[in-house]
């Protein structure tokens, strides 16, 4: 449950999204990194516990809502699987960098950190419906230990974007490597949605 928390979580999160270019763009321009990494972490463990130990706990306690959950949760991520997919052989994504060379006040990045990490609805899916109807699946320890791993996943990720996005730079501008990404989301996704959806035909037989 370890590496499943690490899996679900990492492809969660390095999807492409204005959170992450926000991350990239603030690390290449040295603009209060460890502020932003650590807002962004700190969010990310406060609604993932919320959702693996809280949302997924309730829906354990009846088995058909942990089912509906988990058809949910499998729907929106073979959704969210086909357009990892479109776009591994579409990519639209472009990071532009020009002009991004202006610092500004802590005070300031952190409320744009909080703004575009919690009024993205997609956080909400990702970390609370997702990871919790994952997780309503599992008994505590296992939760503990996907909760470990999807925690540490998220850590790993946004303090490894920041500080190390001058080195990631070159990545993030090829397509290629954006294709790459997106195609391994997309089969993670896909792994995940199938285990959800088996699950959910279990309970109905």
């Amino acid at each position: 449950m370890f590496i499943k928390g690490i899996l679900v979580s990492a492809s969660l999160i390095m999807a492409i999204g204005s959170q992450n270019l926000f991350v990239l763009k603030n690390g290449l321009r040295q603009n209060h990194v460890l502020l932003i990494c650590l807002v962004c972490f700190l969010c990310d463990f406060v609604l993932i516990s919320i959702g693996i130990m809280g949302v997924g706990a309730l829906f354990a306690q009846n088995p058909y809502f942990s089912a509906a959950l988990a058809l949910l949760g499998g729907l929106f991520l073979l959704t969210y699987g086909f357009w990892a997919f479109k776009s591994s052989l579409y990519p639209q994504n472009k990071l532009d960098l020009s002009g991004e060379q202006v610092k500004f006040s802590a005070k300031n990045t952190l409320f744009a950190t909080l703004a575009i990490t919690l009024l993205n609805p997609h956080v909400y899916l990702d970390t609370v419906v997702i990871l919790g109807g994952i997780a309503g699946t599992m008994s505590f320890d296992e939760k503990l230990l996907f909760l470990i791993g999807a925690s540490l996943s998220s850590f790993v990720w946004f303090f490894g974007l920041g500080f190390g996005a001058k080195l990631l730079i070159p990545l993030f501008k090829n397509p290629t490597s954006w294709r790459v990404l997106d195609f391994v989301v997309g089969c993670i996704m896909f792994w995940i949605a199938y285990e959800l959806l088996s699950f959910f035909v279990r309970v109905l037989v």
